[in-house]
């Protein structure tokens, strides 16, 4: 069993849509970080808008815990990498590591701070950075994450089969 600390949700929960998010900010600040992030989505591409709703889609069912549409958005051969481990399917990641993401992610709040799209024929990879703040023992933790996943058009739909997740603390006085 994996016994990896739930580092991915930390970094999946980077994807989730600002929307959501942005209850848990100062008024002011979640206003002006949201008409930014909804800037940066209307500045994607217009051919990458539907993978770019999967990996929202995908982010808020972990934060939710909906592990059946996680499951249906997951390719069966998705390849997902994180802190130097490797899962190397769907049902290795539903079995050994969603559990804990959802976990993680169900107290936490996600600030999406950057969003790039490309599409390259069947093919389309999303690169996101985020903050994520949530509490561990009674102390505001927050950590600067980095996530990319590359998405394959089949039959129509797109299913995530790649994801590299990243995240380390945030210091104090970065901005």
């Amino acid at each position: 069993m994996n016994k990896r600390k739930p580092i991915a949700a930390r970094v999946l929960a980077a994807l989730l849509v600002a929307a959501a998010c942005a209850g848990a900010a100062p008024a002011a600040h979640a206003r002006e970080h949201d008409a930014k992030v909804a800037d940066a989505s209307q500045m994607l591409p217009a051919d990458v808008q539907s993978a770019v709703g999967v990996v929202d889609r995908f982010s808020a069912a972990l934060q939710a815990g909906d592990l059946k549409t996680v499951e249906l958005l997951l390719d069966a051969g998705v390849l997902i990498l994180e802190s130097g481990a490797a899962e190397r399917s769907r049902q290795e990641y539903l079995v050994h590591h969603a559990g804990s993401d959802m976990d993680f992610l169900k107290d936490a709040r996600v600030q999406l701070v950057q969003r790039t799209a490309r599409r390259s024929g069947a093919l389309v990879w999303v690169g996101s950075e985020s903050e994520i703040h949530y509490r561990k023992d009674g102390h505001a933790i927050s950590l600067l994450s980095t996530e990319t996943m590359i998405l394959k058009e089949i039959a129509g739909n797109w299913q995530i089969v790649h994801i590299h997740w990243s995240s380390r603390a945030r210091k104090p006085d970065a901005g």
